[in-house]
């Protein structure tokens, strides 16, 4: 379950971070800022019903997933590929998600 939200969560914000991205910087029309706010709304909703027992856990878990999604949206959506450095790096940020969320509680 928690791997969905935070999934879902990614795509929520990577979604409405690249409405603004299109907006500001491609000379998107205006009207992309309206299911921009509505994704990052949902972002912000979705993170909220992790389950982790603390906000900055949770984000902090949330990071290494969102990495991932970002490269994925490089390559999906962008049409970019990425790196080896790039998928070097998301590795080392999921394994530190990982430790963070399924890691041992005191």
């Amino acid at each position: 379950m928690s791997l969905a939200l935070y999934t879902a969560a990614a795509l929520a914000e990577i979604a409405g971070c690249f409405a603004v991205w299109a907006w500001w910087k491609q000379g998107a029309s205006a009207w992309w800022l309206l299911p921009g706010l509505a994704s990052l709304v949902a972002f912000a909703w979705l993170l909220a019903l992790t389950p982790a027992d603390a906000a900055g856990r949770s984000y902090a878990a949330y990071g290494g997933i969102y990495i991932l999604a970002s490269l994925l949206w490089l390559w999906l959506v962008e049409g970019q590929l990425p790196r080896p450095t790039d998928s070097l790096g998301a590795a080392l940020a999921l394994a530190g998600a990982g430790v963070i969320l399924w890691g041992a509680r005191g």
